[in-house]
């Protein structure tokens, strides 16, 4: 069994298994403190215009939930309900040719 700290978890890059989006960087863990196990990883809602104004809601990813732990990435079998899809990048004379 593999054991990895709770610092190289946070540096660790989160990605849906069912759709391979990005989900973000492992921000903070949910621990039992009666057990001792972790119980979820918590991934920080986006800033909102540059930290200025708050950020959206966190994600929250249980344990059982998780597929596999890489050097690099996690795999999860988790889909964000809150997050939209990403939109595609419009350039700037797009809307000038309607």
């Amino acid at each position: 069994m593999a054991c990895c700290s709770i610092t190289e978890l946070r540096n660790k890059e989160v990605i849906s298994a069912k759709s391979g989006c990005r989900l973000g960087c492992v921000s903070d863990v949910e621990i039992d403190t009666c057990s001792g196990k972790l119980v979820a990883i918590i991934i920080w809602g986006k800033s909102k215009c540059g930290g200025l104004f708050g950020r959206d809601d966190d994600f929250r990813v249980c344990w059982e939930d998780i597929e596999v732990i890489g050097d690099d990435t996690i795999l999860v079998c988790k889909e964000p309900e809150h997050r939209p899809p990403p939109a595609c990048k419009r350039g700037f004379f797009d809307g000038f040719f309607r």
